[in-house]
């Protein structure tokens, strides 16, 4: 496994890592962002040496190796200059702050990622009902994040963190996969608040760089 002083960010552009190159940008924490082509596991074999599952992100450290894209997300944002991105334990938010971190994958982006491969990546199969299925499911989701922004500008603690780089990925991920139709206009109004940051827009202009994963 390679060493070095600083972490090592294997991604696809656009794709879940766009949390951890977001977090590293808006904590200043300096990374070496590897672009690969999309999908690593077929296209970029040799990945699959350091990473079996062939997935992405993946970020190295010395003896740490990590792939879950918001728990990297933390880590990078913990290692950074930018400490306000984490809520403390000692904050009454800290609960929710981990709460929304994990929802953003466990329960947003999973229909996300279904609806995809059935209505974009193989939708000449004719698998479209199964996509409209997962599509209503995602949007059903979004009620939890509808109710907790509906007088919040940012999702804990009074501003901007992890959380809302997780969960803001997966509404970004909706209006570039066609799943806008069913989004709040609260939460389009959120996610425009997000993607008009300068993390956001750095983070998205370093990954250029790549093919888009999407």
């Amino acid at each position: 496994m390679a060493h070095t002083d600083r972490p090592i960010l294997y991604t696809c552009a656009g794709s879940r890592g766009l949390r951890a190159t977001w977090a590293a940008e808006e904590a200043g924490t300096d990374i070496d962002l590897r672009l690969l082509p999309f999908p690593p596991r077929h296209q970029a074999p040799d990945y699959l040496e350091l990473n079996p599952l062939g997935t992405v992100p993946m970020l190295v450290l010395g003896e740490v190796s990590m792939t879950e894209s918001c728990a990297i997300a933390h880590y990078l944002a913990i290692l950074g200059r930018n400490l306000s991105l984490v809520v403390d334990p000692a904050e009454a938010d800290f609960p929710a702050y981990l709460d929304f971190t994990y929802h953003a994958d466990a329960t947003i982006t999973f229909p996300q990622t279904v609806f995809m491969r059935f209505a974009v990546f193989e939708k000449d199969k004719g698998w479209s009902e199964a996509g409209e299925a997962y599509a209503k499911w995602f949007w059903k989701r979004l009620v939890k994040l509808e109710r907790r922004l509906e007088h919040r500008e940012y999702l804990c603690g009074g501003r901007f963190t992890v959380a809302d780089i997780c969960c803001g990925y997966a509404l970004i991920l909706a209006g570039k996969v066609g799943l806008d139709e069913g989004v709040p206009q609260s939460l389009k109004d959120y996610r425009d608040r997000l993607v008009s940051r300068e993390g956001y827009r750095r983070a998205v202009d370093r990954e250029a760089a790549g093919p888009a994963a999407i």
